[in-house]
C-alpha cells in the first residue's frame, strides 16, 4: 500500500509518494495525520489518498500515525484540493487552515553552542546570537526569530556552524495542544456505607470534622467533582482526600473536561413563537424544500431588518432534526454577538463557537466536538467554515457581501465562494444572506450561474419589507458646501446637531458615523505645505489625543502602526505653524461631548477595542441604554439591532469614494446602506442625516434612498463599460521590495514574462495591467508594484508557474 501526503511545509507544494509500514496500513486513512522523512528532515503530513501502486520509485516510509481518527472528512479534503486549485494556493497551506493551531507543527532547526567560549565575534548578529543560546541553551529557529525581528540571522547562524561554535539538527516540534485534565473526586460505595463511616474517618477533631465534610459533600453529588471545588467548600485538602480513597470510601482520578468559549456567553430566553411573515414563510418554504429534494444554493436579498437570522435558525432546526448539522458563517463574531445570542439560545448545549481570539485550547476542544458529532451548530467568523462537522446539511454565510470574508494574508482565498463550493461537495444547502449583495453575487444568482460554471444555479429569495412595524428609515442629504456658504464651518451641520438634541430630549439614542479614526487626518505646515508622513509607508500620520495613544498628542501610521510625538516646529522649514487638518471618529466624540455635555457618549473603533471583550463591553452598555450616543467607525455596519436607535447622523459620506480601485463605489454603498438600517428598528420609527461635499454621486443618492436595485444597475453598466467583474476576472501579482528600483525591475520581468504567456498560450482575451505602483506606494519601508491580469480566466494564465517572492491573488477584493 502506497499514500499520498500533502505536507506540512507551506512554500511546497503538491503532493508526495510513501510507501506505508505493514503495522500501520491497518490504521491508515486519507485525512489521517502523520510523520514522514522528507529530505533531511522530519515533517508532518496529511494523507490525502491511499492507492496500490506508485510510479516513484525506492520511496521512504511513513515514520508514525499521529492520531488514530482522520483530521480531515473527505469533502474538507476535496474542498482543499478545489481551493488550492481555483486559487494556486499551495494545497499544504489550504489543509493547514482546516487543522487546529497547535496540533499542526512545521520542521525547524534546533541551534546549540559546540563550545564553551567564542573570542572572534565578527559581527553584532553572532554577538547576539551566541549570548543568547549561552543565556537560553539550544533553541529552534521559531524561538530565535521572536528574538530577531526584520533580521536574517540564518545567514550566519549557517556560517557558525561551518565554523564549529555551533551545531544544528533538524527537528519536528510536538503539538502545542492537547485534552486538558483535572483531578477529580467521586464517591466509590454507596451513599449507605459511606454514611457508616462518618463517624471514625480521623484521630483529632479537627481531621475528623474536615474529612466527614468532604464524604458528606461528595455524597450529595451525583458526577466527579473538581478537587479544588470540594476543598473551596468543606475546607479539606488533598491529605484529607488521600486517607478517604485508602479507605476505599471515594475515588481520585483525573477527568477530561472541554475548554468552551460560549461559557462565557450569556444565554437569553428562546422565543420559539415569533411568527414570521409571509415573506419570511416563502423564503423558509423554499429552503425547506431544498432540503428534501436537490440541495440548492440561495441568495436571501434581506433589507436590513427583515428577518434573515430566524430563518437561519429555523433552517438549522430542520437541519439538525433529520441528523444532519449547520455552519453558520458571521462577518467578525465581535460585532456580531446578537446572533451568537440567538442561536446558543435556540440550541443550548449544541453550539461550538470558532473564531481567531480563542485560545489555542479552546479551539482544539471546539474543533474535537465538531469532529466527534457532539456538536450540531458551528457559528463563527471566515475559519469556522473548516470544523470538521461529519455530515453538514446547511452552510449560511450572513452579511455575504462583507470584505471580512476574505483572507488578505497567506493562503488568500474568499470564505464565501468556498463556502458554495463546500456545501456542493457535502451535499448540503447554502444561503448567502444579506441587505446589500456584492454586484457578482446578485449577477451570478439572477443569470443562474454558479462562479465555477458548474452545478445548478443560484434562486434569489426576497425580503422586501422589515418585520417590525416601521420602514426602511428616511434619509436626508445635507450639502455640507451649502453650509460652508451660510458660516457653518463645524463638523456637524445645523440639521444634525438639531436631530441629536431632539433625540436627547426623547430620551433615545442615537448612533454617529464617520468611516475615519483619530482626530484630524493629517498634519501640515502651514508656511512651506510640507505634510508629515510615516517615514515606513509615506502615508500621511494621523493624529490622535486620546488616552488609547502611547503619549498624548501622539501621531500614528494607520497602517504599519508608527508612533511619534506632535512637532513642535516643521522638519523642513522650522516654522511653528503646524496644524491639523481633516477630522475622524475621536474628534468626533470630543465635538459631541463639547455641545451636549450632559450627553453619555461611547466611541466604537479599532482604538477603543484593542482589549479582549471590549466590543462586548461597549455594546452591551449602549444596548443598556447606559448611553446615549455611540460613536463608530465602519464596525457600526454590522447586524446590530438596537430598538432605542432613532438617529443615525453620517458626518461624512464621501470617505473611500475616489480610491482608484473599480470597487470602491460599492464599498462606500454597502456601508452607508447597512449602517442606515440601524435606525428605525422599533415602532418609535427613526431618521439618516447623510452629511456630504458630493450629494450627485451615485452611490450616495441610492443609498439615501435604499434604492439597491437602482445602484445594482448602475454599478453593472459602469462594470461593464470598463470590463470589470462580473464581466471579467482578475488575477492581482504585487512584488514588494526595500528598494524601489528593485520592485520596479521585478515588476516589468515579471509583465515581461506574462506578456510572452499570453501570446504563446493563446489568451488573446486576457489583458495585462501595468506594472505600476500600488495606491499605497509603501508600506512599512517595502514599496509595492503590482501586475493585474483581466479576462475570462486569469489562473489559467498563472498555473505551472513559480511566484517565489509575490503575492499572487486570485478574484481579489480590491487592487490598491
Amino acid at each position: 500500500m502506497f499514500a499520498r501526503l500533502a505536507v506540512n511545509i507551506p512554500a511546497i507544494s503538491g503532493v508526495f509518494d510513501y510507501s506505508v509500514p505493514a503495522e500501520l496500513a491497518p490504521h491508515l486513512q486519507a485525512g489521517c495525520l502523520v510523520t514522514a522523512p522528507f529530505g533531511n528532515q522530519t515533517v508532518q503530513g496529511i494523507i490525502v489518498e491511499l492507492t496500490d501502486s506508485s510510479s516513484v520509485p525506492n520511496l521512504k516510509p511513513i515514520l508514525d500515525l499521529l492520531d488514530p481518527a482522520p483530521l480531515l472528512t473527505p469533502p474538507q479534503l476535496a474542498l482543499a484540493m478545489r481551493l488550492a486549485d481555483s486559487t494556486l494556493n499551495p494545497l499544504s497551506a489550504i489543509i493547514g487552515m482546516m487543522i487546529p493551531t497547535g496540533l499542526s507543527q512545521q520542521a525547524d532547526i534546533s541551534y546549540e553552542l559546540r563550545v564553551t567560549s567564542y573570542e572572534e565575534k565578527s559581527t553584532v548578529i553572532s554577538t547576539r546570537l551566541i549570548n543568547l543560546l549561552t543565556e537560553r541553551g539550544p533553541l529552534r529557529g521559531r524561538q530565535i526569530d521572536s528574538h530577531f525581528a526584520k533580521v536574517d540571522w540564518r545567514k550566519t547562524a549557517n556560517m557558525l556552524v561551518k565554523k564549529g561554535v555551533l551545531t544544528s539538527k533538524n527537528v519536528l516540534p510536538p503539538p502545542r495542544v492537547r485534552p486538558k485534565n483535572i483531578r477529580v473526586a467521586q464517591l466509590a460505595v454507596t451513599p449507605e456505607a459511606a454514611q457508616a463511616e462518618i463517624s471514625s474517618l480521623g484521630s483529632t477533631k479537627a481531621t475528623q470534622t474536615r474529612r466527614e465534610a468532604a464524604l458528606r459533600f461528595l455524597i450529595q453529588q451525583p458526577v466527579p467533582v473538581n478537587l479544588s471545588w470540594v476543598y473551596a467548600q468543606t475546607g479539606s485538602n488533598i491529605a484529607d482526600l488521600q486517607e478517604l480513597e485508602e479507605r476505599g470510601l471515594i475515588r481520585l482520578f483525573e477527568n477530561e473536561i472541554f475548554r468552551d468559549p460560549l461559557e462565557r456567553v450569556e444565554q437569553q430566553e428562546a422565543n420559539s413563537e415569533l411568527s414570521l411573515t409571509s415573506e419570511q414563510n416563502d423564503a423558509l418554504h423554499a429552503i425547506l424544500s431544498s432540503f428534501r429534494n436537490q440541495p440548492a444554493p440561495f441568495l436571501l436579498y434581506g433589507v436590513t431588518g427583515s428577518g434573515k437570522t430566524e430563518i437561519y435558525l429555523r433552517a438549522a432546526e430542520e437541519v439538525i432534526k433529520n441528523g444532519k448539522q449547520a455552519l453558520i458563517l458571521v462577518p467578525e463574531i465581535a460585532l456580531t454577538p446578537q446572533a451568537v445570542r440567538r442561536f446558543v439560545s435556540r440550541f443550548p448545549g449544541q453550539v461550538g463557537l470558532v473564531h481567531s481570539k480563542l485560545s489555542e485550547g479552546e479551539r482544539y476542544d471546539t474543533w474535537r466536538r465538531a469532529r466527534d458529532g457532539k456538536l450540531n451548530v458551528i457559528i463563527g467568523a471566515r475559519s469556522a467554515l473548516f470544523a470538521p462537522l461529519p455530515n453538514i446539511g446547511l452552510i449560511v454565510v450572513d452579511e455575504c457581501h462583507d470584505s471580512s470574508y476574505y483572507q488578505s494574508e497567506p493562503p488568500y482565498y474568499n470564505a464565501v465562494t468556498a463556502a458554495e463550493e463546500y456545501a456542493r461537495l457535502c451535499g448540503a444547502v447554502c444561503v448567502l444572506g444579506s441587505a446589500t449583495p456584492t454586484v457578482e453575487q446578485r449577477y451570478t444568482a439572477e443569470h443562474s450561474l454558479r462562479l465555477s460554471g458548474e452545478g445548478s444555479g443560484m434562486r434569489v429569495l426576497e425580503l422586501p419589507n422589515r418585520v417590525t412595524d416601521s420602514n426602511l428609515p428616511p434619509v436626508q442629504v445635507v450639502d455640507m458646501r451649502e453650509e460652508l456658504k451660510n458660516g457653518n464651518r463645524g463638523i456637524f451641520s445645523k440639521t444634525l446637531a438639531e436631530s441629536l438634541a431632539e433625540v436627547l430630549e426623547r430620551k433615545e439614542q442615537a448612533i454617529v458615523y464617520l468611516n475615519r479614526r483619530g482626530t484630524s487626518t493629517y498634519i501640515f505646515c502651514r508656511d512651506c505645505g510640507t505634510t508629515l508622513k510615516c517615514p515606513n509607508c509615506e502615508t500621511p500620520l494621523t493624529l490622535h489625543v486620546d488616552g488609547q495613544m502611547s503619549k498624548v498628542n501622539g501621531l500614528l501610521c494607520h497602517r504599519c502602526g508608527y508612533t511619534r510625538q506632535m512637532p513642535k516646529t516643521c522638519p523642513t522649514c522650522a516654522s511653528t505653524q503646524i496644524r491639523e487638518y481633516g477630522l475622524g471618529s475621536e474628534r468626533v466624540e470630543a465635538e459631541i461631548k463639547s455641545m451636549f455635555p450632559q450627553a453619555r457618549t461611547l466611541r466604537w473603533d479599532w482604538d477603543t477595542t484593542r482589549q479582549k471583550d471590549a466590543h462586548e463591553i461597549i455594546l452591551t452598555h449602549f444596548a443598556n441604554h447606559q448611553a446615549d450616543i455611540l460613536v463608530g467607525t465602519q464596525m457600526l455596519a454590522k447586524g446590530l439591532d438596537l430598538p432605542l436607535v432613532t438617529l443615525v447622523g453620517i458626518v461624512l459620506a464621501d470617505v473611500g469614494l475616489n480610491l482608484p480601485d473599480p470597487f470602491a463605489n460599492e464599498r462606500v454603498f454597502q456601508t452607508l446602506t447597512q449602517v442606515a438600517g440601524r435606525a428605525g428598528r422599533s415602532s418609535r420609527g427613526g431618521k439618516v442625516i447623510m452629511q456630504t461635499f458630493t450629494p450627485e454621486h451615485y452611490a450616495l443618492q441610492f443609498a439615501a434612498g435604499h434604492d439597491v436595485n437602482g445602484f445594482y444597475a448602475r454599478e453593472l453598466e459602469y462594470r461593464k463599460l470598463l470590463g470589470y467583474p462580473p464581466f471579467a476576472k482578475l488575477a492581482r501579482l504585487e512584488y514588494k521590495n526595500v528598494d524601489n528600483a528593485k520592485a520596479e525591475e521585478e515588476a516589468k520581468k515579471m509583465a515581461d514574462k506574462l506578456k510572452l504567456k499570453l501570446e504563446a498560450g493563446g489568451f488573446r482575451q486576457t489583458e495585462l495591467i501595468g506594472p505600476v505602483p500600488c495606491f499605497f506606494a509603501k508600506e512599512n519601508g517595502e514599496y509595492r508594484w503590482q501586475v493585474v491580469l483581466r479576462g475570462p480566466d486569469p489562473a489559467a494564465v498563472l498555473k505551472d508557474m513559480r511566484f517565489n517572492d509575490w503575492r499572487l491573488e486570485i478574484d481579489p477584493i480590491n487592487i490598491l
